[in-house]
């Protein structure tokens, strides 16, 4: 991981944050922690791969670094 990166999701622990996973899935969360691999933990996580019809993911999920696109601070 390079150290802008790093620097990024130090900055965003504690923000809402948009994850983009492969098989074109997104999630939205509060980022809570996250390691050198990109495994994220993520807080009132919702699946927002479907706009109209977002999905509660429920209390604190694990997304696994491998299967990660893109993060991004979450709009608004």
């Amino acid at each position: 991981m390079s150290e802008a990166t790093y620097r990024l999701l130090e900055e965003s622990l504690g923000r809402v944050v948009l994850v983009r996973l492969k098989g074109n899935k997104s999630i939205r969360g509060r980022l809570k922690g996250f390691d050198q691999h990109l495994n994220l933990v993520l807080e009132d996580a919702e699946d927002i791969s479907n706009p109209e019809d977002p999905k509660k993911l429920g209390g604190v999920i694990i997304v696994r670094g491998d299967n990660v696109v893109l993060i991004s601070p979450a709009p608004g």
